[in-house]
C-alpha cells in the first residue's frame, strides 16, 4: 500500500488497536508472535529495563504486554510494526464515522 491507506495520521493507539483487530479476525498467530519478539526491544527503548527483562525470561509476560502494547512510548516505538503490518495486508484508516 501507499501512504494513501490514511494510516500515517492515525495515532499509535489506533495503529495498535487496528493491527491487533485484523491480526484477531484473521487469527493472524504470526502477527502476535511477531510483536512478542519486537516488544522487549520497544520496552528497553523507551526506558522500561525491568519490563524488557521480564519479558525476555518468560513468554507469559507477553500476555499482559500485548494488550498494554498500543499505549505510550512503547506504542511509539512499535508505530513502524504495526505501520508495516497494516499496510502488507491491505488495511486501511477507517472512515470517521464507522
Amino acid at each position: 500500500m501507499t501512504a494513501d491507506d490514511g494510516l500515517d495520521p492515525l495515532s499509535s493507539e489506533q495503529l495498535h488497536d487496528l493491527a491487533v483487530k485484523r491480526a484477531r479476525h484473521h487469527v493472524d498467530l504470526r502477527f502476535f508472535w511477531d510483536l512478542v519478539e519486537v516488544l522487549p526491544a520497544a520496552e528497553a527503548a523507551a526506558g522500561e529495563l525491568d519490563e524488557a527483562n521480564a519479558d525476555i525470561q518468560t513468554l507469559v509476560a507477553h500476555v499482559d504486554d500485548l494488550t498494554e502494547s498500543g499505549r505510550g512510548q512503547v506504542a511509539e516505538l512499535l508505530r513502524p510494526f504495526y505501520l508495516d503490518y497494516l499496510r502488507r495486508h491491505g488495511v486501511t484508516a477507517p472512515r470517521a464515522g464507522s
